[in-house]
């Protein structure tokens, strides 16, 4: 693919150094950093958290944003090596799209994952989903958001993992759990749900059952989760040990993920399970627009909570993952 050719070279010049530059967030890391890694570019992460005032001195004159072009622990981007080293900034969000922009000058282009919230004349590049639902001469649109889980990855992922899953009955389902943000809730009812859903399902169609959780599952949920999971003979992954994630996403039958992050969604539509998405209770219309596309497209399935378990049986699928054009689109634009 065209990503792999390029490994991120220029010929007889050293690798492309990318600063990443965004909020702590694991989705907004492994976004952007998977775009740096799928670009071949080496790459090191700087949170950043700049408040509303420092927002508005960002889109100002240059002699008034430096100030306030900090790191999230205070640290000016100035005295920073990284910066001087870096060929091209890769920002991400709303408050990491404040300091990119900032951050572009002469040679050193920006690359925006993400709606900025802001001008889109301040970067070089926008890299954003479909349901962004922006657009222009600078912006790159994918119908499933930026990661790290290349054909390569997930082809080294079921090698080491497929052999510890190889004594488990088929088909194997797993699930991939959220937890609440600003947008969906997952709390205990929820948690009930879903795995009585899975409990069912694997007691009815047999297989084995698998189900890892994120930092951001609500802990009691997570304990109303583990007990309908281990009574249907199921596993939840604890923290201790290997996560089996990634192990998951290139090996399972049937994934079944919460539709709380694009992310998550993104990452199990790349491999080549059969993709269920869990609906909770809130509301986003970028979520949402987002779940239409991949269902439409006929990469996942909408799950009801009613649904009868043998729902959960796999259907034939092909790997979704429109980041190798963007990449070789984004290389071919930048020059390098």
């Amino acid at each position: 693919m065209a990503e792999d050719v390029y490994a991120g070279k220029v010929p007889g010049s050293n690798p492309v150094s990318a600063l990443v530059v965004g909020e702590d967030f694991a989705g907004m890391r492994s976004q952007a950093l998977g775009l740096a890694s799928r670009a071949g570019w080496e790459s090191c992460f700087q949170a950043v958290s700049p408040g509303r005032l420092a927002r508005l001195m960002l889109g100002g004159p240059q002699v008034l944003a430096r100030p306030f072009l900090r790191t999230a622990s205070g640290t000016p981007f100035e005295t920073m090596p990284e910066l001087a080293q870096a060929n091209v900034v890769i920002s991400i969000g709303g408050k990491g799209g404040a300091i990119g922009a900032a951050l572009r000058a002469p040679g050193r282009p920006v690359v925006q994952v993400q709606n900025p919230r802001q001008s889109l004349e301040r970067f070089d590049l926008i890299v954003a989903c479909e349901h962004d639902e922006i657009s222009g001469p600078n912006v790159l649109l994918s119908r499933t958001a930026l990661h790290g889980l290349t054909p390569k990855v997930l082809a080294q992922a079921r090698q080491e993992w497929m052999p510890r899953f190889a004594a488990l009955p088929r088909p194997l389902i797993a699930g991939l759990v959220g937890g609440s943000n600003g947008r969906f809730k997952f709390g205990v009812s929820e948690a009930h749900k879903l795995g009585a859903l899975l409990a069912q399902a694997v007691r009815q169609q047999g297989g084995s059952l698998i189900v890892t959780p994120s930092r951001r599952t609500d802990p009691d949920a997570l304990r109303v989760l583990t007990d309908l999971v281990e009574g249907a003979g199921g596993t939840v992954w604890n923290g201790e040990g290997d996560n089996p994630y990634r192990g998951l996403v290139a090996c399972a039958d049937s994934l079944v993920v919460t539709m709380d992050s694009v992310s998550m969604v993104s990452e199990a539509v790349a491999g080549p399970a059969s993709v269920f998405v869990f609906p909770l209770p809130g509301r986003s219309r970028r979520i949402t627009c987002f779940l239409q596309g991949l269902e439409a497209a006929g990469r996942i399935r909408m799950l009801d909570a009613e649904m009868p378990a043998q729902g959960l049986a796999p259907w034939a699928v092909t790997p979704l993952d429109d980041t190798p054009e963007l990449v070789a689109e984004m290389h071919r634009r930048l020059g390098f």
